[in-house]
C-alpha cells in the first residue's frame, strides 16, 4: 500500500544513504501498523485483559510486515514498470536510483527477518495459529507486488489491505493476548480495515494513469475514476457501519465516537470526487489521519465503554 506523499519539490537524499531508506520505508503508512494493534489491544481489554509483552511484540511484528511489504512494492514496482519518471505520486528509491535493486531486497529480507522474531516469541505464548497469521502475512506481503501474479496487479489489492491490515491485524492482536476471537474483534477490524483500503482506493486512483501502462490492473483501473470515488464513500460508510456493531455488542454508544468524524469524511469523499493526479496525494495523506483519529476514537470507545460497565 503506497505512503500519503510528500512535496515533490523536495531534495531528493542521497543514494544509499539512511534518509533513502527512510523514504523507502514511507513512514506516513505506518499508521496502518500502529492503528489496529492499538483497536485489539483495546479489544483484549475488553473481552479477557490485556497482555503488555505480547501487545509490544504484535506491534514490532507489525511494524516491520509494513516496512517489508513497502520495501517489496518499491523493488517490484520498479521492476515491473509501473514506478516510472512518470508517475504523480511521491518518490520511490529503486525507482529513482536511490537504493539499488538488490539492496532493497536485503532490506526486505531484513524486515521480514525481525517480523520472524516478533512471531517466534508470540507463538511461544499464543501457539501454533501465529505461525499461520504470520507465514500468510508475509507472504502476501510479498505476494502484493511481486511473484508471477502479484496481487495488486490482479485488482485484489483492496481485498489484500481489508483482510491483512484490518481483520487478521485487529483479531490477531486480540488473539496472542486473550488466546481467542471474539465477535467485538472482527467488529472492531471493519474500521480499520475499511479506512486501510480507502487509503488504497485513493492511491490507485491517483496512479491509473500509469498503472494502466504497466499492466497492473487495480480496481481503478478495471471500472474507471467513477467506481474508484463510489469505493471510498463506500468504505466510510462501512467503516461507521462496523463502529455501529461494536456499540451493538458492548451495549453502550461509546464505541461510536468515531462517528465524530464523520464531517472529515464527507468533506475527504468531495475532495476525492473532485480532485485527480497529483491532487490526490493530499487525499492520501488526509485519509491515513481519518484512519489515525478513526482507530484512536474507537479505542478510547471500547476502553471507556468497558469501565462503565458497557
Amino acid at each position: 500500500m503506497s505512503a500519503p506523499a510528500q512535496t515533490e519539490s523536495v531534495a531528493l537524499p542521497r543514494a544509499g544513504g539512511k534518509q533513502a531508506w527512510v523514504l523507502a520505508a514511507r513512514p506516513k503508512t505506518l499508521a496502518a501498523a500502529f492503528v489496529p494493534v492499538a483497536v485489539g489491544t483495546a479489544v483484549a481489554a475488553a473481552t479477557g485483559g490485556v497482555q503488555l509483552s505480547a501487545a509490544a511484540a504484535a506491534l514490532f511484528g507489525a511494524l516491520c510486515i509494513q516496512v517489508g511489504t513497502n520495501f517489496a512494492n518499491d523493488v517490484f514496482d520498479a521492476e515491473k514498470g509501473a514506478d516510472t519518471a512518470a508517475r504523480v505520486g511521491p518518490t520511490r528509491a529503486v525507482q529513482a536510483g536511490l537504493v539499488s535493486a538488490r539492496s532493497m531486497r536485503m532490506g526486505m529480507i531484513a524486515a521480514f527477518g525481525l517480523a520472524t522474531l516478533a512471531g517466534i516469541y508470540l507463538t511461544w505464548l499464543a501457539g501454533w495459529p501465529v505461525v499461520a497469521i504470520g507465514v500468510a502475512s508475509i507472504a502476501s506481503g510479498i505476494l502484493y507486488t511481486g511473484g508471477p501474479r502479484p496481487l495488486g496487479y490482479a485488482g485484489l489489492g483492496d481485498v489484500f489491505v481489508f483482510v491483512f491490515f484490518g481483520i487478521v491485524a485487529v483479531a490477531g492482536t486480540a488473539f496472542v493476548q486473550t488466546g481467542g476471537v471474539a465477535a467485538l474483534a472482527l467488529a472492531a477490524a471493519i474500521p480499520v480495515g475499511a479506512l486501510s483500503t480507502a487509503i488504497l482506493v485513493v492511491n490507485n486512483a491517483r496512479d491509473a494513469a500509469t498503472d494502466v501502462l504497466a499492466g497492473k490492473r487495480t480496481l481503478a483501473v478495471r471500472f474507471g475514476r467513477r467506481f474508484a470515488i463510489a469505493e471510498y464513500v463506500a468504505l466510510l460508510v462501512i467503516g461507521a457501519a462496523g463502529c455501529a456493531a461494536c456499540a451493538v455488542l458492548l451495549r453502550s454508544p461509546l464505541p461510536l465516537l468515531p462517528l465524530l468524524l464523520a464531517p472529515e469524511g464527507v468533506r475527504l469523499a468531495r475532495f476525492v470526487a473532485r480532485t485527480e493526479g497529483a491532487g490526490l496525494n493530499r487525499g492520501l495523506a488526509e485519509t491515513a489521519r481519518l484512519l489515525a483519529g478513526t482507530g484512536a476514537l474507537l479505542s478510547i470507545g471500547l476502553l471507556l465503554a468497558i469501565r462503565s460497565g458497557g
